[in-house]
């Protein structure tokens, strides 16, 4: 086989905060989860199992990390979701019945009702509600490449002042991958990819091989990078780095330039959670009876105006080919560029959020298996690889120090960090600092200290998630994100001195760890 201009990486990077809360019969924020297996991850799996099927050679990267595998595996969450999607598929069923009238809102609701009714068969019959394990035979059968992430998708440059509590981040993330997919991980995700130099030793000690930056992280790095972001950075440690392509990034990413703002696809505001008649839709909202995205959307973008015309699935597909062909066009172009300037074939690296292909862009998973198909059959140009398999055919690169940095706006920490989150700093610190002590002092516990000291070191890392931190930055559910700031504290504290006095009540503590189940496998001397 010839050998291509150019190397695309493309990572996906899939991650929602641990949410489950058995203490209700149903919760909004759960349908965060729902969602996503619905719209990203059941058609990313259908479209991935279907090529390897069909003997279409790719390789796709994508990064888990620990919250959204536990999730994934919990019976609760598991039952909560089949009640969820048969919700959905009685509502599109009553929506053929209203729509019989009405042609092109009629052919959606037949749309979406067989969109709901497959995404059942997959789930139940084709994956037996095991997604991880779906994931897991697709890196089996060498077209996936799964890679780890930190234990709570923490954000590490903000807990520099606690070594122990950036090392438990990452050790326990790559533990969660380890039970999850039985192997150790070679890459690993740096949550926000937010990096601080010397984090990637404590990546070496875990046997991490690579990790990935945003591109300023290398072009920033000392000394100057060779070839741009476009080969690996060999760090102090002797792990990689690998630097985002911007170009690449920008046409999925940008809100005004990029593919999904196509007027052809479909729009994410209108749906008929918020369209139709209250009384009509209220059997399928959340308890408190607000209205919220059912996933039945009937319109596409159309325009910046109000006005929308309905959706055509089958036109929005034939413009998902022709931007499939677009991003190859000028992916082969830049690799024709790069490759005559830097004298060897470039590596171009796209990460995005797994959550954008389906959730957001609705037709994001099609794009992708016409990206992957192209890629095969229609170009010498571009070949698919991952970052592993770039070191065995380029084992040598420039030694360098990336800079600090994030993907975030900005570039640093600025969103994880502004007047409205600054204040949470101070108490994830202390609690950290109060951890590393009572690990330190406790290290051949009694039974009943071991279970306390454990949850603590469960209600540290779900406290440190980034996603509260962004969230009270952008404003939204930011009842939630206090709430569980609030809750993971209070447990914390609640549980240090119950370690303190060598008693407590044996019922509350069970019910704290019914409630925040996560990480079965803890061992809380990694603090110590």
């Amino acid at each position: 086989m010839m050998e291509p201009r150019g190397l695309l990486a493309l990572v996906l990077h899939t991650h929602l905060p641990f949410v489950r809360h058995p203490e209700h019969p149903s919760f909004l924020e759960e349908r965060w989860l729902f969602e996503a297996i619905t719209e990203t991850y059941l058609p990313l799996l259908a479209r991935f199992h279907r090529l390897a099927d069909e003997r279409v050679p790719f390789r796709v990267t994508m990064s888990f990390t620990p919250p959204l595998l536990a999730m994934l595996a919990d019976e609760l969450l598991r039952t909560r979701y089949l009640r969820h999607l048969e919700a959905l598929i009685e509502l599109s069923a009553k929506e053929i019945e209203r729509t019989r009238w009405e042609p092109p809102f009629h052919r959606l609701a037949l749309f979406y009702h067989h969109r709901f009714t497959t995404a059942r068969r997959l789930y139940v019959e084709a994956y037996r509600r095991d997604l991880i394990g779906a994931f897991r035979s697709l890196s089996e059968r060498g077209v996936l490449e799964p890679i780890a992430s930190c234990a709570t998708h923490g954000y590490l440059p903000l807990m520099e002042t606690q070594p122990a509590a950036v090392r438990a981040q990452i050790r326990i993330g790559v533990a969660a991958f380890e039970h999850a997919f039985g192997r150790r991980p070679t890459g690993f995700w740096l949550p926000e990819c937010g990096y601080q130099p010397g984090h990637d030793a404590v990546l070496k000690e875990c046997g991490i091989r690579y990790f990935l930056t945003d591109a300023h992280g290398i072009l920033f790095g000392s000394p100057r990078p060779k070839y741009g972001v476009y080969a690996p950075a060999i760090c102090p440690s002797g792990v990689a780095a690998f630097g985002r392509d911007m170009e690449s990034s920008k046409s999925v990413w940008s809100a005004e330039e990029g593919y999904p703002g196509d007027f052809h696809y479909r729009e994410f505001y209108r749906d008929i959670g918020f369209d139709l008649d209250y009384d009509y839709v209220r059997p399928y909202l959340n308890g408190d009876g607000a209205r919220l995205h059912t996933g039945i959307k009937y319109y596409r973008i159309t325009g910046k105006t109000d006005d929308k015309q309905p959706y055509d699935p089958d036109r929005a597909l034939e413009q998902a080919a022709g931007h499939a062909s677009n991003f190859l066009f000028n992916r082969g172009k830049q690799a024709e560029h790069l490759s005559s300037v830097l004298g060897r074939v470039p590596i171009i690296v796209s990460p995005y959020d797994a959550e954008l292909f389906g959730h957001w862009w609705f037709e994001g998973p099609d794009w992708l298996e016409f990206v992957i198909r192209k890629a095969h059959a229609d170009q010498p140009d571009v070949r698919l690889i991952s970052p592993a398999d770039y070191f065995e055919r380029y084992p040598t690169n420039q030694a360098l120090q990336p800079s600090l940095s994030s993907w975030g706006n900005g570039g640093y920490s600025d969103v994880w960090l502004t007047g409205a989150n600054d204040w949470l700093y101070r108490h994830l610190h202390k609690m950290a600092e109060r951890m590393t002590d009572s690990a330190r002092a406790h290290r051949h516990p009694d039974p009943l200290r071991e279970r306390l000291l454990n949850q603590m070191a469960r209600e540290l890392l779900l406290a440190q998630s980034s996603d509260w931190a962004f969230i009270l930055k952008t404003q939204t559910h930011t009842a939630y994100a206090y709430r569980r700031i609030h809750d993971h504290l209070a447990r914390f504290s609640a549980l240090e001195e119950a370690v303190r006095r060598g008693r407590v009540d044996e019922g509350w503590v069970a019910g704290v760890e019914e409630k925040d189940n996560c990480f079965p496998f803890l061992d809380y001397r990694v603090y110590a």
